[in-house]
């Protein structure tokens, strides 16, 4: 693999001129299947939901980006996330963070419960909840950091020296951060998962999801589950992703540069109870951010001092650049009510116990002039 500094990586990696026409972009290879010249002898190629060679020049961006050994590619995030899990068998166990993506706890507790999997979820923002909740079932620890949507931080290093001490994998969900900001596997991860809709497509155009390892088993563990279960992207798909990693690097400064300023002017407003991101000094975990991430990103969320429904409703429903949607890490603003919308699928109980109230305000914070943003939240803040 070659050693670039990551502005060039993130450029170069996966890509290289197409040997028959000299393309600087790989070409969209828009074929289900490929000719033998006799029954075996082929190029590397036999059937597009196996190989493809679009997304094997994504899947060799994705590792190199993540300082990886091997990436695959897959249809969306819950798609990759759900390749991770059929690794394991019935009675096995999965120590999950509390606070997480909303459509990860719905595959765990809705789909896989039903096989015979257990999933424990623990504040993983202290590791060693991690090692209490540890058992000889334990195969398997799934942690987001930063959390959607509280913005909680987990040391990576801590949990990953507990799961390499008791034999079970560790893989780390750095949708939040992308791989500019933080990189998992260096930290002692197994696998790094990403929904490459957000941060690594960047223009909320694609959907599409990865995993990224160092171990050539478990590589081909995956590959045979993305293989044998076919939640592949198309090549249309990967094209996109390959197109929007050229500017992560770029976009990524200007979403930390905007996610500093507009949380800094949340925390200051009179109206506004409180502000989750990870970059405040005075965040129990700061330190362990500041260790392992290299910017604290465009994600935040806030709570109004007036969190009645209505009040909530009437903000979410008054801005004009930050648009009301799902989904994140676009060049552009949106904003986000995670108890209605990304995070419904969770139970209400299960939400307010562990700190995501009804009125919380979740925001992925754009690459527009910072100004414009601040202005368009003050007026529909009031």
């Amino acid at each position: 693999m070659k050693v670039w500094k990551s502005a060039t990586k993130y450029i170069h990696a996966g890509m290289e001129p197409d040997a028959s026409t000299g393309a600087v972009m790989v070409p969209i290879y828009q074929t289900s299947t490929f000719v033998q010249e006799a029954p075996g002898k082929h190029k590397g190629f036999e059937y597009a939901r196996s190989q493809n060679p679009t997304r094997f020049a994504l899947e060799e961006a994705y590792a190199q980006i993540e300082h990886g050994k091997y990436a695959l590619a897959f249809s969306s995030g819950v798609a990759a996330t759900d390749a991770v899990i059929k690794l394991l068998q019935p009675g096995d166990e999965v120590i999950a963070a509390n606070d997480m993506y909303g459509g990860t706890y719905r595959l765990f507790t809705k789909v896989f419960e039903k096989f015979g999997i257990i999933f424990t979820f623990v504040d993983t923002t202290n590791a060693e909840n991690v090692s209490k909740a540890i058992s000889a079932k334990t195969k398997l620890v799934w942690i987001e950091t930063p959390t959607n949507p509280l913005m909680n931080i987990t040391d990576i290093e801590a949990v990953a020296a507990i799961t390499k001490s008791n034999n079970c994998l560790l893989c780390v969900d750095n949708t939040f951060a992308s791989p500019h900001l933080q990189n998992p596997l260096t930290l002692g991860a197994d696998i790094v998962m990403h929904s490459a809709t957000k941060y690594l497509g960047g223009h909320s155009d694609v959907i599409q999801g990865c995993l990224i390892m160092n171990d050539k088993q478990l590589r081909d563990d995956l590959y045979f589950i993305q293989k044998s279960c076919g939640a592949v992207p198309g090549p249309q798909d990967c094209f996109l992703v390959l197109r929007g990693i050229k500017t992560l690097h770029v976009r990524m400064q200007r979403h930390c540069e905007n996610g500093e300023k507009i949380a800094h002017w949340l925390r200051k407003h009179p109206k506004v109870a409180k502000v989750y991101w990870p970059g405040f000094e005075d965040n129990k975990n700061f330190a362990i951010a500041k260790k392992q991430m290299h910017g604290f990103g465009g994600m935040l969320s806030f709570e109004l001092k007036n969190d009645s429904i209505e009040e909530v409703n009437r903000v979410l429903s008054t801005t004009h650049l930050f648009s009301l949607a799902e989904s994140l890490g676009g060049v552009e603003s949106l904003i986000n009510h995670p108890a209605s919308m990304t995070h419904a699928s969770i139970p209400r109980k299960e939400r307010i116990k562990n700190g995501l109230n009804d009125g919380l305000i979740r925001l992925s914070v754009g690459i527009e002039d910072a100004d414009d943003l601040i202005e368009d939240l003050k007026n529909a803040i009031g």
